[in-house]
This record gives C-alpha cells, sequence and structure tokens, in this order.
C-alpha cells in the first residue's frame, strides 16, 4: 500500500471515528446513566439524516437544514422519551431491547411511507466544495475535513459540558449511582430526559453531517449501532473519554483493516484467494480488537469509576 492510499484511509478512518462517537457519545451516556439499553439509537441517526434532506429540498441551502434540523432531532427524541422510554426504565433489559427494537421497525416504515424506499441525496454546501492538499498529488475533500473538524469541536463542548458544568456533574454522579443521586433530591427523571434527549440530537447531528456524503435510506443506521455498542463496550460505559479514543480506534481498525487486509493476505497466498480471507478478516478486526481489549480490560479502557 502506497503512502498516499495509507494517508486517504487515515483520513477516512478518523473520519468514520468521528461520526461513531457523535452516536456513542448519547449511547454510553444513556446507557451509563439510565442502564437503559436503546437499540434504536440508530434510527435517530436515520431521522437526523432525513430531517437534513427535507429541509435541504425545502429550503435550498445545507446551513438552514442543519440549524432545522437539530433541533427537530431533539424535538423527535423528546417525543419518543415521552411516549416509549420513560415507561421502559424499570423494566428489565429484555424488555428494553424487545421495545426499542419495535421503535426500529416503525420508524423504517414511518421514513418509508414519508419519503418513499429510494436513497435521497442532501447536496453539499457550495463552501466546502473541492479539496485541500494535504500532500503532493493528494487533495482530500474539504467537506470530509469539515466533518472531522465539527466532530472534534462537538466533543470539546461536551467534554466541557460534562466535567465542568453542573449538569455535567449530575450526569457524572447518575453514572456512578443514579439511586443516590435519587436519594439528594435531584429530579432523576428531568436528568433523564436530558441525558436522552441530548443523545438523541447527537445522533441526529451525526446524521446530518453524514447526508451528504452517504445515501439517506432506511435502516441506515442499523450497521453504525453495532459499532456503536462496540465503542461503548471498548472505552467503558458511562465514560465520553472512552467512547471518544474508542471511537477512533474502531474508525481507524475498520477502515485501515479493509483497506490493508487483502494486501497482507497476499504475502501468504494466492491474489484471488487472499481477496476473499482478507475481505472477511477484516470485517473481523474490531471485534477480535475488542475481545482482546476486554481480556486486558474487562470494564473498557476508560470506565467510569465510583467514588
Amino acid at each position: 500500500m502506497s503512502l498516499t492510499l495509507l494517508l486517504v484511509q487515515g483520513l477516512n478512518g478518523l473520519q468514520l471515528g468521528i461520526l461513531l462517537f457523535l452516536i456513542a457519545a448519547g449511547l454510553t451516556l444513556v446507557f451509563g446513566v439510565m442502564d437503559f439499553i436503546n437499540l434504536a439509537h440508530g434510527v435517530q441517526y436515520m431521522v437526523g439524516a432525513y430531517l437534513a434532506a427535507y429541509f435541504a429540498a425545502m429550503s435550498g441551502s445545507f446551513w438552514v437544514a442543519l440549524a432545522l434540523a437539530l433541533p427537530a432531532a431533539l424535538a423527535v427524541g423528546l417525543v419518543l422519551e415521552f411516549l416509549v422510554f420513560r415507561h421502559l426504565y424499570d423494566r428489565d433489559h429484555l424488555a428494553q431491547v424487545l421495545a426499542t427494537f419495535g421503535v426500529i421497525l416503525i420508524l423504517n416504515d414511518g421514513v418509508k411511507a414519508l419519503f418513499g424506499s429510494a436513497p435521497l441525496q442532501v447536496p453539499m454546501p457550495e463552501a466546502l466544495t473541492g479539496g485541500i492538499e494535504v500532500m503532493q498529488g493528494l487533495l482530500y475533500p474539504h467537506y470530509r475535513l469539515a466533518i472531522i473538524a465539527g466532530g472534534l469541536a462537538t466533543a470539546g463542548l461536551l467534554w466541557w459540558l460534562v466535567e465542568r458544568t453542573k449538569v455535567g456533574m449530575l450526569i457524572r454522579a447518575g453514572a456512578t449511582n443514579a439511586p443516590m443521586v435519587a436519594a439528594l433530591g435531584v429530579d432523576i427523571r428531568r436528568l433523564f430526559m436530558v441525558v436522552f434527549g441530548f443523545g438523541a440530537m447527537l445522533a441526529g447531528f451525526a446524521g446530518v453531517m453524514a447526508a451528504p456524503i452517504l445515501s439517506v435510506e432506511p435502516g441506515m443506521g442499523d450497521n453504525l449501532l453495532i459499532l456503536a455498542f462496540v465503542v461503548i463496550v471498548i472505552g467503558g460505559i458511562g465514560s465520553v473519554r472512552g467512547a471518544f479514543l474508542a471511537a477512533l480506534l474502531v474508525g481507524l481498525v475498520e477502515t485501515l483493516g479493509r483497506s490493508m487486509m487483502p494486501d497482507l493476505m497476499r504475502l501468504f497466498m494466492e491474489p484471488s484467494a487472499a481477496r476473499q480471507v482478507g475481505a472477511a478478516l477484516a470485517s473481523m478486526l474490531i471485534y477480535i480488537a475488542m475481545a482482546a481489549i476486554l481480556a486486558f480490560r474487562p470494564a473498557g479502557l476508560f470506565p467510569v469509576r465510583a467514588s
């Protein structure tokens, strides 16, 4: 593999990691604070992408679509929390899994009914078309760099909110010992609602940012949801820092593995067999990495510690 291709795939892996973090950050907070398994978190990413497509078609501007899609994604998340999820907080994990899987089916069929099954496209903002020369002969798209920059800025803002504000203190305390926080007089249901709504908005933001470079279609969040669960298990449930570092790790392993494994297999077998074996191994790499990490750190890289 050439240095140019390695750099491109590294940037693509970083971009995938940023999108995974935006999804996994809300998921790890919901799971860590509320002990709630939300399989429908991936469809909130899909809802964000469809909202971006709808508002972009109505306004003709990506920036207007971004400004409108974020509060709309937050509203959808709060409506789901009020109608469905708050009734499941005291139920066991099996009930939560079954109910949220039902939400997946309903929302996937809902977007099919509203927008059809055909993939939609969101136009890329004109200001971010073209590319920047990151090395001799290599142009990398401005928009993909903007996704990386926007994700890093969001990660910094989220760190500040969680580590330096009163709400963040309550979230961290809730992730450590929710019953004790409730016993101290904190309205734990309201805290749950804030965490859930913020997580839904982060997932929607990831969908909006991904919409111009991916097809907006039903079920687009399902595969990313699996990767997001891998991220929060590797990073440590409830840990935003762990989710960030684990998302970058998963994004790089997923992207570089799919690019490099067939070439590595050619050192040991014929090219045709190397492609098949390399592709199969590449799809397993992140799970192998997860198993290796958990063998040494069963609670993840940066677990939330009780104080």
